[in-house]
């Protein structure tokens, strides 16, 4: 079974039930269904083959839903890419991805057309937007969106979808500096939209909010497919507000909403949030970085609703923990072993430690990645006889809790967003008059962390030019909102930089 074909099924179950609702406008799963089959034959028309990369560079918006799930159906390859991207990120991600179609705003086009001579394997843009124009630039055929979901005559392609054929690469930054594309299979994408639906008991009856960003695996599983493959409805938002969050909440009366720790505080912040909003929600569900014990406990006393906190990372597809909804739920704790997936604590040469000791988490199931794509020196290291090793660290108590400890990384997490620090130190050592530079995350109320870099230059230069050198090269989130110029860098006797000394001397 796989994504496409579970749709498929659904669409035959429930017809006419709602499958998303967007700005107000409503789909059944038949005409979803339908639209996703066309987009997939058209594909075809346009020469992708199964196997070929097609990038999704879109915000939350039935385009996107209907690409990725017609893409699949097609036998392609998905590669989403946040839209929000500088040229230069979107650039790497399109060559290292060998991406052969590309799926688009319409505002993107003149990126795309400046960017031909060095994509020249690209066949096909599809663009969103009210654009009608086809035309061809080099070898590109560019198209609207809106053609690519009308009737051709075409056949839907007859593909024979094995399940560890490649669905999805998701590209993680790296410690080196380099994304890393981990490759999903269709079955890694099931099992866990699958398991993760059946352990937090996700029915046809539920009607979910997907606020959070799609293009990111933890909307992707939790609340796109885990929902769609059970027959529930999706409330697809463009963006995270408080006010339409609540607005659509309390209007299609809502049970499931999942977001970041960030999201959570700006909804228990937003002065007309009410009770009476959340009525209906049965279950919150949070992830991507901790939530702070008290913002957990302020959020369920003000709204009646329960928080179910979790873990998970994009090589396995992403969920491996959730708390559990049969039991307690420990406050700081990122819960227990979803179905059919296995996580322990090891120590530095492999082995399980004993209940309560702190070492590295590492996951084992039907969800976890076929590795790195082009990178097998980076899989052989982080895949091991079949455990992922995630590089946090964890415990467990005595009933089978994890909790996260700390982060073996140097990850910085922003609103959700993962930042590492050597990608935007690279950024800030082509800036003419930076000598040296090192980055670290540090707390911030609203987003939970922000960036800070700490500099050393060799001729005068403001923090704004710096700012504004690192806008010019970075997504918005990852720019550091904090230049502290240095004499020096603190190093150990190897040369390494001390981002611990750095930390402690801003009291972090």
């Amino acid at each position: 079974m796989n994504l496409s074909e579970q749709l498929r099924q659904t669409a035959v179950t429930y017809p006419d039930k709602l499958a998303y609702i967007f700005d107000d406008q409503s789909v059944t799963y038949e005409n979803l269904d339908q639209k996703v089959s066309t987009f997939a034959a058209n594909l075809s028309l346009e020469g992708i083959q199964k196997g070929d990369h097609v990038a999704l560079i879109l915000g939350n918006s039935p385009e996107f839903l209907i690409g990725y799930y017609g893409a699949l159906r097609a036998g392609a390859v998905v590669i989403p890419i946040n839209p929000i991207y500088t040229p230069d990120e979107i650039g790497y991600l399109l060559q290292n991805g060998d991406v052969k179609a590309i799926i688009t705003l319409e505002q993107a086009l003149p990126l795309v057309e400046k960017m031909s001579h060095q994509l020249p394997d690209i066949s096909l843009v599809a663009y969103t937007g009210t654009g009608v124009e086809e035309k061809t630039i080099s070898k590109t055929k560019l198209k609207p969106f809106t053609s690519m979901i009308e009737e051709s005559g075409h056949p839907v392609p007859n593909v024979s979808i094995e399940e560890d054929d490649l669905a999805v690469i998701l590209y993680t930054s790296g410690t080196t500096g380099q994304p890393k594309g981990a490759m999903l299979s269709h079955y890694n994408l099931f099992s866990n939209a699958s398991d993760t639906g059946s352990y937090l008991q996700i029915s046809s009856e539920d009607v979910v909010i997907t606020a959070l960003p799609m293009f990111h695996v933890f909307c992707m599983t939790v609340s796109m497919n885990a929902p769609l493959i059970s027959g529930g409805t999706i409330l697809i938002l463009p963006k995270f507000s408080p006010q339409e969050v609540f607005r659509v909440a309390e209007k299609y009366k809502a049970t499931i909403f999942a977001g970041v720790p960030t999201m959570y505080n700006f909804l228990y912040q937003y002065p007309e949030g009410r009770t009476e909003y959340f009525r209906h929600m049965r279950l919150c569900i949070s992830g991507g970085s901790s939530l702070p014990v008290a913002l957990l406990h302020r959020f369920e006393e003000k709204f009646n609703v329960r928080i179910s906190e979790g873990y998970g990372l994009s090589e396995a597809a992403p969920v491996t923990t959730f708390n559990p909804l049969d039991r307690p739920r420990k406050a700081g704790s990122i819960g227990m072993n979803i179905t059919n997936v296995s996580n322990k604590v090891v120590d530095e040469l492999g082995q399980e430690v004993p209940v309560g000791t702190v070492g590295e988490l590492v996951v084992k199931g039907p969800n976890v990645m076929r590795g790195y794509y082009k990178m097998p020196e980076d899989t052989a290291v982080t895949i091991k006889e079949g455990w992922l090793f995630t590089g946090d660290l964890a415990k467990m108590d005595e009933e089978g809790y994890f909790y996260i400890v700390d982060r073996k990384k140097d990850m910085v997490i922003v609103g959700g967003y993962n930042v590492y620090p050597r990608e935007v130190e690279e950024v800030l050592y082509q800036h003419p008059a930076i000598v040296e530079a090192a980055v670290v995350g540090v707390p911030d109320p609203n987003f939970g962390e922000a960036v800070q870099a700490f500099v050393v230059v060799k001729q005068q230069v403001t923090e704004e030019e710096v700012l504004r050198h690192c806008r010019e090269h970075l997504a918005k989130y990852k720019c550091p909102t904090i230049i502290e110029f240095i004499e020096e860098l603190p190093k150990n006797t190897t040369g390494k930089i001390l981002r611990k000394a750095l930390r402690k001397q801003i009291n972090v």
